[in-house]
């Protein structure tokens, strides 16, 4: 899927988010998946885009990174994952509700397996209502397809390893939840605060008014304020 088939070609990476106008023309096509991944309750609420299956992926989840834990929840995701269609062959888009950390997860995990064809639609189920396009209540039945995955281990670091390499120069660890919890005034983890040597820029200023993503110039703003540039590693939690 190029930057033409989505829409935005205004990010160096555009292909990797998708618009609604772009994802209703693919409707029907056996080779897409549609996840949506909002809680089930706000699917009960306001329904969801034709032929998208169910996955909230935040039911199965760690509280420790240690490499044995962590392959076996890989191994439950992509078990998951399977059961609803997702297949290397095919393009899959995630979304929720708007462009939130839910899709982000969805598109991590799968990028992390090794699928090079997944797509977030660019502000969520709230853009696809405001285009006018059609609203299902009629949930389909997904087709579970092999998925034999091909983990990109280079994208992954555990806590303990991150442990090791704190202070490394030219690595930037970006905490991008919000100031309650960055400020520890909502713990909820062991500990509040954030890392050694975090910086912070939480994840909803990402996004403009209407949950989409902010234009590239203002995103590199963001982003260059805190000290990321394209010259560093950069661990973002």
């Amino acid at each position: 899927m190029d930057n033409a088939m989505t829409g935005h070609d205004a990010f160096p990476n555009g292909h990797l988010l998708i618009t609604p106008e772009a994802l209703q023309a693919r409707l029907g096509d056996g080779n897409l998946v549609i996840l949506d991944v909002r809680p089930t309750h706000e699917l009960a609420a306001s329904g969801w885009i034709p032929g998208a299956v169910h996955f909230d992926l935040y039911g199965l989840g760690l509280t420790r990174t240690t490499p044995e834990l962590f392959r076996e929840w890989i191994t439950m995701m992509r078990s998951q994952f399977a059961l609803r269609g997702v297949g290397m062959d095919r393009t899959v888009v995630a979304y929720e509700e708007t462009s939130g950390n839910r899709a982000a997860r969805a598109f991590w995990l799968l990028e992390y397996m090794g699928h090079a064809d997944v797509h977030v639609l660019d502000g969520g189920f709230a853009a696809w209502r405001r285009a006018g396009l059609e609203v299902s209540r009629e949930m389909t039945a997904p087709k579970p397809k092999s998925f034999k995955i091909q983990p990109r281990e280079s994208i992954f670091i555990s806590a303990d390893a991150l442990n090791q390499r704190l202070g490394e120069e030219g690595m930037v660890l970006l905490d991008t939840r919000d100031d309650d919890e960055y400020y520890a005034r909502n713990v909820r983890a062991k500990r509040g605060g954030t890392i050694p040597g975090a910086v912070h820029l939480e994840w909803l200023h990402y996004l403009d008014d209407a949950g989409r993503f902010k234009p590239k110039e203002e995103l590199a703003a963001l982003f260059e304020g805190v000290g990321i540039t394209g010259d560093k590693a950069i661990v973002p939690f």
